[in-house]
């Protein structure tokens, strides 16, 4: 299996109202290359659940906050105010994923 298709397995288990960091994809994956994750997720992620593949502290993905905050609320995903551009965060320490 490609790096491609493992990242969008791991993407697609992820349940609704949970979240993984793109380092945790990584890491799944024995890989520390989050960065090719997130390259992964920006160039074929549009298929999977991409709003469920965060930043390390929390954040949506760059450029989609608007759009994944609708996806949060619509599961339930806990977020918590920010004071960052975004306005809000993914509240991680309940919501984060590990399988």
């Amino acid at each position: 299996m490609s790096f491609v298709d493992a990242v969008l397995a791991v993407v697609a288990d992820i349940p609704s109202g949970c979240v993984m960091t793109y380092g945790d994809v990584a890491a799944l994956l024995g890989s520390r290359a989050a960065r090719a994750v997130g390259q992964v997720m920006a160039r074929y992620g549009s298929d999977v659940a991409w709003w469920r593949v965060v930043r390390a502290g929390g954040r949506p993905p760059p450029g989609y906050a608007d759009r994944a905050r609708e996806h949060y609320e619509a599961e339930g995903t806990p977020l918590r105010p920010s004071s960052d551009d975004d306005g809000y965060r993914i509240d991680l320490a309940s919501c984060r994923w590990r399988p």
